[in-house]
């Protein structure tokens, strides 16, 4: 008798871990619906408004003189706002390593299109993007970027490859940093791909040091393939600066390894280990 009763027992808690575990699942269906109707409806006619006035203040602004100010706080609200009201916790490690208005040369991750919004809103320097020729022809976002001061790589041919190299040294001063995607594209996995040596080539000609930025998470709300933003905290890793440790191609060398390790450190294990990039060479 006890021993029937026993199994009733463990048939009733069995059905109602079942049940549990439905009504879990059942409520983040419906929260990721409602997510979904809250980005269309309302949050991202917000944003796109918020871009134009972002773009057209920053344009005029810099028109005007001010670049070294108008360049970067508005696309620094800008990004926070859109964190903001996209709903995205964000979490930033090791501001306190960076000193005072010490120009750098900063080298995250490249997983997705919210390394944007993470990076500008959230790294705390007055820096300069070092981006691809392509994201010109956005538009308001391309002029705005332009009129900014940021620097856009021209590989068409050696003297436009000069140009872009003079335009990131002028840039780098006043407490001015810059930040380059090393993987030179967004992964389609959340790995890293291999580091090229432009911005550690720089980073060497002027004696700079070269920091190593994690960028986590922002894979997980919008993947390069994805259509959809899906709601995920982010969390920006700054490591330890890396000093110059000489001039040549082995300070190059051992700067890039160096630099590559530290940031893959802060990646959870499933980002772990090197994937290229399909189109990491174009």
């Amino acid at each position: 008798m006890l021993l029937k009763f026993e199994t009733k027992l463990a048939i009733i808690q069995d059905s109602n871990i079942i049940l549990f575990i439905f009504a879990q699942a059942k409520t983040k269906i419906i929260m990721k619906i409602l997510y979904y109707i809250y980005q269309i409806c309302i949050a991202l006619p917000i944003l796109l408004v918020l871009t134009i006035l972002t773009a057209i203040v920053t344009i005029i602004g810099s028109l005007l003189g001010g670049a070294h100010i108008w360049g970067y706080y508005p696309g620094k609200i800008w990004s926070q706002l859109i964190c903001l009201f996209l709903l995205i916790p964000v979490k930033v490690r090791g501001r306190e390593k960076l000193h005072g208005r010490t120009s750098y040369i900063f080298v995250p991750n490249h997983q997705g299109s919210f390394d944007i919004f993470l990076i500008y809103g959230f790294l705390g320097r007055n820096f300069k993007w070092m981006m691809k020729k392509s994201l010109r022809k956005i538009p308001f976002v391309g002029k705005a970027c332009e009129s900014a001061g940021h620097i856009f790589v021209d590989r068409s041919g050696p003297k436009k490859v000069l140009e872009t190299i003079r335009q990131a040294k002028d840039s780098l001063k006043d407490g001015i940093s810059l930040v380059v995607f090393p993987e030179g594209a967004r992964s389609f996995t959340g790995h890293m791909g291999y580091f090229k040596k432009g911005a550690f080539q720089l980073a060497d000609d002027l004696q700079l040091a070269v920091v190593p930025v994690t960028i986590d998470g922002s894979f997980e709300i919008l993947p390069r393939t994805g259509k959809w933003i899906h709601r995920h905290r982010m969390i920006l890793t700054i490591h330890d600066p890396i000093p110059p440790k000489g001039q040549g191609a082995d300070n190059i060398k051992a700067t890039m390894a160096e630099a590559y390790t530290a940031v893959e450190s802060a990646l959870p294990d499933k980002f772990k280990g090197m994937v290229k990039n399909e189109d990491q060479d174009l």
